[in-house]
């Protein structure tokens, strides 16, 4: 007997890369082995020197084919074994040991598209629909564009055993949200990769597209971001590390080391209208969408709780943000005395 095993890794495209997969064939009871591929293919290699490593760095139940079968995310190494340049959680991995006594935790909602063809899921041939506003979080075939997809995507995240929070729909028609988390930062990196990965799969056998792109309709429309809340032991215990790591974000040359760093066309996105704050400029509040750092309402009652960083693109390379912010963060914490 055998089971089927689809190798996962994120390829080298830029400025945003893409999944790819393929599926290896293991008896059953055999131990996931390294596997190879074409690098040239992938923006990862040349031509002449083409291989590449497939290291396994996270498994779970394969929820589509069902069975033994497994979902296997890989890093991508050299064939010295050495991280590969495109590898960013081989970088995230020191700063997650490194603060790890500080228990960080973080919880990102991905926001995405559905497309038919050239037009979202939901727009009219030739045309646009209704202005957005009652597409969020609503019901009603009017209104509601692709649901049977997002459940099934759904169903498939939780028989995987990922750590899925909810879903809603947002502000424009085909537009959807999924939350991954409280977990750590390589654990939520790691499991939006393979959320990510079964929404495309997902979307693929109701023959829709899933985009990440942060403006994928021009205009007075919302985009997508993937908005990231973060807490460590202290900031869940006291308001002062809630007010620390905020000032940690927005000191010196910080808000705009992350905000390079938080997906392409991050500059279409963040306007300073539809919910965001100009990428060039940072603030924070509570309360307020239309700052760079949110601090929800309830922390500033309870005294203690979480930020969400609301920059980052739904296109962000999630190994990217969670190293970025825990190290500015936990950093700051530690300069405060507040770890």
């Amino acid at each position: 007997m055998s089971y089927k095993a689809e190798y996962i890794w994120i390829d080298g495209t830029e400025p945003t890369a893409k999944l790819r997969s393929k599926t290896k064939i293991l008896a059953d009871g055999a131990e996931l082995p390294i596997w190879g591929f074409d690098g040239s293919s992938t923006n990862q290699a040349e031509g002449h020197a083409s291989d590449r490593v497939l290291q396994p760095v996270f498994s779970c139940p394969d929820p589509i084919r069902g069975g033994d079968d497994v979902l296997v995310l890989c890093e991508v190494l050299n064939i010295d074994m050495t991280p590969h340049e495109s590898n960013a959680r081989a970088l995230l991995r020191p700063v997650a040991e490194k603060f790890a006594g500080q228990e960080p935790i973080f919880g990102i909602e991905q926001e995405y598209t559905f497309f038919d063809g050239a037009r979202p899921l939901g727009f009219p041939v030739g045309g646009f629909p209704a202005a957005q506003g009652g597409y969020y979080c609503g019901v009603g075939s009017d209104e509601i564009f692709g649901r049977e997809i997002v459940e099934k995507h759904l169903d498939h995240c939780l028989a995987a055993g990922l750590s899925i929070s909810g879903i809603n729909a947002e502000v424009m028609p085909g537009q959807w949200e999924f939350q991954v988390g409280p977990v750590g930062p390589l654990e939520v990196s790691d499991q939006l990769w393979i959320a990510r990965w079964l929404l495309y799969r997902t979307a693929e056998d109701f023959n829709v597209s899933a985009t990440l792109n942060p403006k994928p309709v021009k205009g007075d429309w919302n985009g997508a971001g993937a908005h990231t809340n973060f807490s460590t032991k202290a900031m869940r215990e006291d308001y002062r590390a809630i007010i620390s790591a905020c000032e940690a974000l927005g000191e010196g040359s910080k808000p705009l080391d992350h905000v390079k760093n938080y997906g392409a066309g991050i500059d279409e996105r963040l306007t300073g209208l539809h919910e965001t704050a100009p990428w060039n400029e940072f603030s924070y509040g509570v309360s307020d969408r239309g700052a760079s750092v949110r601090i929800p309402w309830q922390v500033e009652q309870d005294g203690k709780g979480y930020i969400e960083d609301r920059r980052p693109n739904a296109n962000v390379d999630p190994y990217v943000v969670t190293r970025l912010i825990t190290d500015t963060c936990c950093t700051g914490l530690e300069k405060d005395g507040l770890a």
